[in-house]
């Protein structure tokens, strides 16, 4: 894939990219942000910035003031850290500056969440401790509400098991320089014990702590040891993430009551262990919580678009095959955040309604797929191994919340709606269909992003990826699932999303080898969504490069 220049990224250019009206102030001419090189000193972990505003960005990073106060520790002194938000990478005009005060109550860790500042604007910021800094990061606010925004590209994430690969992915995408924003959609982390979940059977680095992390300590240690990765905390430096949670940050195919891996009797009890998951996430994570620790929220970025992040696995009932996915009763988003959610898509006045979709939406029928292909189907997305064709952790197994929402989209002609969806760690493009709306009237489109490194089909059948099996595979599925235009079922890699005035679309990269730092990333497809419409079209052109 073709990259743009890392060396000049100027706030003109940026704005130019994003085809904002918002107007240009002063020309920045700064390199991008070096984070990835500083791992030493005060702010080992880096930087980031998160939850961009018109007027405002979260900031955050984490110091370590003394030898012993590392993550998970308990140890060190209270301290204040300095923060600075500059329109210059020299830091020549700060515009906004003060102190955080931070100690092992918090596992020093520091959010900021600066107000003040002009829309659509690019800024730097940085933090100071003992006379050092840390580090530079580059953040861009959104634009206010009413401004007419032309364009806007994100990068668009899931899935980065540590054990299973280096973040090549995270890589690409810093280097790119044509971005807005990231939009992580959950499985930041994996909670598993080294070996537990690996690169196909090898475990390519080990994790820390090595057991399966459980307690406070145990989660604030998990969290340290991912934001050591250079490319991530390259890509948090570089630009602002939209972030939510999936399973793996607290524990595998998690519900409202417990998770297939949790075992009170060894592990102790779940919301305790829920509780402990959900402190070190909001110490350590660019996101903005609620005061009753609620991560479901909507940003806007002018009249192009609003974005709605879910919350998945807070709220949702046990996983049950069979007839109960039917169930009234049984919920995947609890009746407050569909409420929520419906009535924010149907009253939006922004040109596209996007959703930060956690799990697949669309239907996946397995009825009719051979024998063969359903056990590593189970494993990959959760149908259950007895043959019930179902899948029944993603909203499959919960077609009622569906029913609910694709109904009231109905009912008020509410169109432009695009589901961007993780998890299941391969890449599908998606007409979201109901029994109502039948297979040629979908009622909203789906991307699905493959994960950064966490196994895919070809793992599962240990065969070659791109082999006969797979291609079989893809085959079948969009064979029994019309609404299902494609899907690939063995790279791992990112996406990237464009959102104009007139089309949605989203190109898919994969990597050449996820076990490697150093992986290249090709450009694989490319589909899109026009306005007024649901219907997916195949993208022939340029990519999205």
């Amino acid at each position: 894939m073709t990259l743009l220049p890392r060396a000049v990224v100027d706030r003109r250019t940026v704005l130019r990219l994003a085809g904002l009206t918002a107007g240009a102030g002063a020309v920045v001419t700064a390199a991008l942000p070096e984070a990835a090189t500083a791992a030493e000193g005060a702010f080992r972990h880096g930087v980031a910035s998160g939850d961009p505003l018109p007027g405002g960005v979260l900031l955050w990073t984490r110091v370590t003031p003394t030898a012993d106060s590392v993550p998970g520790s308990g140890a060190g002194p209270a301290v204040s850290v300095e923060w600075q938000v500059a329109t210059d990478a020299g830091f020549a005009t700060v515009v906004s500056s003060g102190t955080f005060a931070t100690g092992p109550e918090r596992d020093h860790t520091v959010k900021v969440d600066v107000s003040g500042l002009e829309p659509a604007t690019t800024y730097w910021y940085r933090f100071g401790y003992d006379g050092t800094w840390s580090p530079a990061g580059r953040t861009m606010t959104a634009p206010a509400a009413s401004d007419a925004v032309g364009r806007l590209r994100a990068g668009v994430v899931s899935c980065a098991n540590w054990e299973a690969g280096h973040f090549a992915a995270y890589r690409h995408l810093a280097e790119r320089g044509d971005l807005n924003l990231v939009v992580h959609l959950g499985d930041y982390l994996y909670e598993y014990g080294t070996g537990d979940f690996t690169a196909g059977g090898s475990v390519v680095r080990r994790t820390e702590p090595a057991h399966e992390t459980v307690t406070l300590a145990d989660y604030r240690i998990r969290h340290a040891q991912y934001k050591t990765d250079p490319d991530l905390r390259a890509l948090h430096a570089s630009v602002p993430w939209v972030i939510t949670w999936d399973d793996h940050e607290v524990a595998n195919d998690m519900w409202s009551g417990g998770a297939e891996n949790h075992t009170p009797g060894s592990e102790g009890d779940f919301r305790a262990r829920v509780a402990a998951a959900r402190q070190a996430y909001a110490e350590w994570m660019p996101v903005r919580l609620a005061g009753d620790g609620h991560i479901y929220r909507r940003l806007r970025y002018g009249d192009l678009f609003e974005l709605s992040m879910l919350d998945l696995r807070t709220y949702r009932s046990e996983q049950q095959g069979g007839t109960a996915a039917d169930d009234e009763d049984r919920t995947i988003a609890g009746a407050e955040q569909l409420a929520w959610l419906t009535d924010g898509l149907v009253s939006s006045t922004a040109l596209w309604k996007l959703v930060g979709n956690p799990v697949m939406i669309s239907r996946l029928d397995v009825g009719t797929l051979p024998a063969w292909l359903v056990p590593p189907l189970a494993e990959l997305i959760g149908v259950p191994q007895n043959g019930v064709v179902l899948n029944v952790d993603q909203w499959d197994g919960y077609n009622a919340d569906r029913e609910r929402l694709v109904d009231t989209l109905r009912a008020h002609g509410t169109k432009d709606v695009v589901f961007l969806t993780g998890d299941i760690h391969t890449s599908w493009a998606n007409e979201l269909t109901t029994k109502d709306t039948g297979p040629t009237r979908p009622a909203a489109a789906e991307f699905v992003v493959p994960s950064v490194t966490s196994d895919n089909l070809n793992d599962f059948l240990k065969t070659r990826a791109g082999g006969p099996l797979s291609v079989l595979a893809g085959s079948l599925i969009r064979a029994t699932n019309p609404h299902i235009r494609w899907v690939e079922t063995d790279g791992h890699g990112f996406g990237v999303l464009e959102v104009t005035r007139s089309r949605c679309r989203m190109d898919w990269y994969h990597l050449a080898d996820r076990t490697r730092r150093d992986s290249a990333a090709r450009w694989v497809q490319g589909w899109s969504v026009g306005r007024g419409s649901a219907k997916l079209r195949r993208e022939t052109g340029a990519p999205l490069s």
